[in-house]
């Protein structure tokens, strides 16, 4: 028989505890996040739909970048019991220097158009963390913006880094110049991008038009008009526009186009590597054969990369690519991926399977995108609580600790094998 009484109010403030309201909406907003697809809502709701489609879409038909987060999202843990992992050291040495965790943030274009704080958010971000920041070719804060936010922060355990990413365009000199001004600024890593000799069709930003600067029409006045705030941050700072190139106005395909070579070839990495003094890594790998030839050419490392599946449509899935390239180059090379990366477990289970470092591009946009500075703050703190804690769970207290038999892929794409006859002919 169950006893009951009446309700004691002292027992009932105690069992309820009223949580202080929270007055800055920002904050507030940031602090509901729990994940970074939640910031991608909060991003998509903040941001007129042309720059957030941006960042958010892919080419064509957006068959690599969703194949990509499937992926991730495919893969099968296997941990271990009755090992205490009470503490867990995310830390890895990367490319000759250190960082606090295993991801950097990646090379995005047209950073201010998303949130007007843009690269110098995500590299003061970065350098709080103590991970790498790289910036772009096509970023819309110059190379020494980027250097001097970096140093504002106050300096850690671990420093902040900044890596440059180059793509070499028509104007060779233009190239070679941008090499030798982040050499000078002190970035220390260079990732030679080989995946876009021309523009993916990205569809969501022709049907958009989407171009820079952005073109006013009936439907972005009517995007615009519940967006006043991003309107409002556009309008009263500094003009949009790229800080390490001189040309703009069109479609970012005709930029792109304009700018990028489809002649590109090792006779420029060579040129780039003879400039360079810094270590060298080439971003866009997107096969074996190509991880081996780099591998032997002597540079320092590889991105394995589809570009956010922004460029070639149904190219290969670097996460399903990196067991057979680690395999093939061995241990002793660095290896690195992109593309797909929305959760610290998909960090864990790269790094289980071979990859020496992680870059985020979208994850890193959707904070910028919810909430300047501190939205990538946010993103940054969310990946390092998912990694600790699946780092915890599989019972493993340092990176090193992770290995293949803790990941298994299952894999919904199976390659269809070929009859021995039509592979002869071939």
């Amino acid at each position: 028989m169950v006893q009951r009484q009446v309700p004691k109010p002292a027992e009932l403030f105690d069992l309820m505890k009223f949580k202080k309201p929270e007055f800055n909406g920002r904050k507030r907003r940031l602090d509901a996040a729990l994940t970074i697809d939640d910031l991608r809502l909060i991003a998509k709701r903040r941001t007129p739909k042309a720059a957030f489609d941006y960042t958010d879409g892919a080419a064509e038909g957006e068959l690599s970048l969703t194949r990509a987060r499937q992926a991730f999202q495919d893969v099968e843990f296997h941990p271990g019991i009755l090992r205490p992992a009470p503490t867990v050291d995310t830390s890895v040495e990367i490319l000759g220097g250190p960082s606090a965790l295993p991801f950097g943030i990646a090379p995005t274009g047209f950073t201010r158009l998303m949130q007007t704080e843009g690269e110098s958010a995500g590299a003061g971000a970065a350098a709080a963390a103590g991970i790498p920041f790289t910036l772009s070719t096509l970023g819309t804060t110059s190379i020494e913006d980027v250097k001097a936010a970096t140093l504002r922060e106050p300096q850690g355990q671990i420093p902040g880094r900044n890596w440059f990413q180059l793509y070499v365009m028509r104007d060779r000199e233009i190239s070679y110049e941008l090499t030798r001004r982040a050499a000078a600024a002190g970035f220390d890593t260079l990732q030679f991008t080989v995946d876009t000799p021309v523009a993916g069709a990205r569809l969501r930003d022709k049907r958009n038009g989407f171009s820079i600067p952005p073109q006013l029409t009936l439907g972005t006045i009517i995007n615009a008009i519940p967006r006043p705030w991003w309107w409002y941050d556009f309008l009263t700072t500094p003009k949009l526009e790229f800080a390490s190139l001189s040309t703009t106005g069109g479609t970012v395909g005709e930029l792109l186009d304009a700018a990028m070579d489809p002649t590109i070839s090792y006779d420029d990495l060579a040129v780039i590597r003879d400039i360079w003094p810094g270590k060298i890594v080439i971003k866009g790998v997107q096969n074996v054969e190509d991880s081996v030839r780099l591998r032997d050419a002597g540079v320092d490392g590889i991105v394995l990369s589809n570009h956010g599946g922004r460029q070639l449509d149904r190219a290969p899935i670097p996460f399903h690519l990196l067991p057979s390239v680690r395999q093939a180059v061995g241990d002793d090379f660095t290896v690195m991926i992109d593309t797909g990366i929305m959760n610290g477990a998909d960090i864990v289970a790269a790094v289980a399977l071979g990859a020496d470092f992680t870059l985020i591009g979208r994850a890193y946009l959707y904070g910028l995108m919810a909430g300047g500075r501190q939205g990538v703050d946010r993103t940054i703190a969310i990946l390092r609580s998912e990694i600790e804690r699946t780092m915890r769970l599989l019972g493993v207290s340092t990176l090193a600790e992770l290995e293949p038999g803790h990941v298994t892929q299952l894999q919904r794409l199976v390659p269809v094998v070929r009859p021995a006859a039509e592979a002869v002919v071939r």
